[in-house]
């Protein structure tokens, strides 16, 4: 069973005497441990396909299963419950909280879910240490470079050990280097297992990923299937990347 399936989804917006097909007619799967991007043009779709997917919003038609749980008609508080336990997010801008440390801007999911204060220093501790930012946890955003920035970003998402990881631009603040050098941080969490699904409108990046959904006028024009060589890889123990 796919870790996230949609069949037939449609988000529609209505405003005045028009609407706008956001979504239209979407059917996906995604198992666990893959590694996917989703390109396509502005006005294409995809970030509205990854809000929801990542439980942000919910379809006007259509079926949503996440984890084996159909997700398609949840309430407000129940996704964000699902976000919770399930799902991290990582941003272009970082929304890393400047008057918190870097610890402590990494807890901020826990504290939502209940942990003991200890627990979080715990755990945080653990997801620095994946990113390599152990040595910086009592630092302040606004001592960090961009790269370390969006390191504590994917740290904080990683936290919760989520189901899933959805990247939205995620190097589009960072210089050429610190981009790639985020983008093998990507890589090695998928060869670990994580299933990342990364939004991006450039090819290059898009490249980085074993399998490219390509977006236009709210359908998937390619990618929707996984390929024979994805699935090679996948059974070899390559975690999808």
């Amino acid at each position: 069973m796919p870790l996230l399936e949609l069949t037939a989804v449609r988000k529609i917006y209505r405003m005045a005497d028009s609407e706008v097909r956001a979504l239209d007619g979407v059917d996906l799967a995604i198992d666990a441990g893959e590694f996917i991007a989703i390109i396509g043009p502005s006005g294409s779709g995809k970030s509205t396909l990854m809000h929801l997917l990542g439980c942000l919003d919910t379809p006007t038609e259509g079926k949503i299963v996440l984890d084996g749980t159909d997700i398609s008609r949840a309430g407000a508080n129940e996704l964000a419950a699902i976000r919770n336990r399930k799902i991290g997010f990582v941003f272009q801008s970082f929304n890393l909280l400047p008057r918190l440390d870097v610890n402590q801007n990494v807890e901020l999911p826990l504290i939502y879910a209940g942990l003991h204060a200890r627990d979080r220093r715990e755990k945080a501790g653990r997801a620095l240490e994946q990113v390599g930012l152990t040595n910086r946890a009592r630092h302040r955003p606004s001592q960090l470079s961009g790269g370390q920035s969006q390191r504590v970003a994917i740290a904080r998402a990683l936290v919760n050990d989520p189901r899933i990881v959805f990247a939205d631009e995620p190097t589009g603040n960072l210089d050429t280097t610190t981009g790639e050098t985020i983008l093998e941080l990507f890589r090695d969490l998928s060869r670990q297992g994580r299933t990342i699904v990364l939004v991006t409108h450039d090819p290059h990046i898009a490249a980085q990923a074993a399998r490219r959904i390509e977006m236009r006028d709210g359908k998937i024009v390619s990618g929707s299937v996984r390929n024979d060589c994805v699935r090679r890889e996948i059974g070899q123990g390559g975690g999808g990347g």
